[in-house]
């Protein structure tokens, strides 16, 4: 008698589980996520909306978001026994879900780590949007709008004049091409904060370069997510 199978055999070559908006998408907005916040967290408060309140844990989305925790790929295997290795690696996480937040995408996560080691905390709001795409719509209340498909860097700086000009320029003289640009900040002079999607990686040096500015706060720098 053949074995049953499992909602996360393997489906296609780049795929575990039965859905690409609630496995693959999942894991890619995870892994965003951990990037963000420059380690695998300790604790993780995760709130699914909308679609994925009312599925995830019958697609396999919470197993797969823990997975992404982890920084696995969208086609590991381990995907499947995500809660035994986040159990292993200390890695705390609560699940909650609002099934009719109507100002939002059908499949919304949003993720809140911690990084224990560090004190460090982030807040990430990403959307499934079918076939593994995701975009990331929030970062610590700042709106934000990429996908993780091409090389991203998130600039904190002082909002002062012909500030974005400059880090442009910087990221141009790297032979960088900025493919997108998106800017937000919570006032006039305030903090402001880009992300700026790159066809190809962001030299360490440049990177140095920018961090070393004064009116700088903080860099995070992604690469293509898998």
């Amino acid at each position: 008698m053949a074995e049953k199978s499992s909602i996360f055999d393997m489906i296609g070559p780049v795929m575990i589980g039965p859905s690409s908006s609630h496995t693959a998408g999942v894991v890619r907005i995870a892994r965003a996520a951990i990037r963000i916040l420059g380690a695998v967290p300790t604790e993780a408060l995760v709130t699914f909306y909308n679609s994925f309140a009312r599925t995830y844990e019958g697609h396999g989305s919470d197993r797969a978001l823990v997975a992404g925790l982890l920084g696995y790929a969208p086609d590991d295997a381990r995907i499947r026994t995500a809660f035994e290795h986040a159990a292993a690696a200390g890695l705390r996480y609560t699940f909650q879900s609002v099934g009719n937040a109507s100002t939002m995408h059908p499949n919304t996560l949003k993720l809140n780590l911690l990084d224990g080691a560090t004190g460090r905390r982030v807040e990430v709001v990403g959307q499934s949007r079918g076939g593994g795409v995701v975009r990331i719509v929030e970062v610590d209340g700042f709106p934000a709008d990429f996908s993780g498909s091409l090389h991203t860097l998130i600039v904190d700086a002082r909002d002062e004049p012909g500030s974005i000009a400059f880090i442009a320029s910087v990221i141009a003289h790297d032979e960088c091409n900025i493919a997108t640009m998106f800017v937000s900040r919570k006032g006039k002079h305030a903090v402001a904060r880009q992300f700026i999607e790159t066809d190809s990686p962001v030299q360490e040096l440049t990177l140095a370069y920018l961090r070393a500015l004064r009116w700088v706060q903080h860099i995070t720098y992604i690469p293509t997510l898998e």
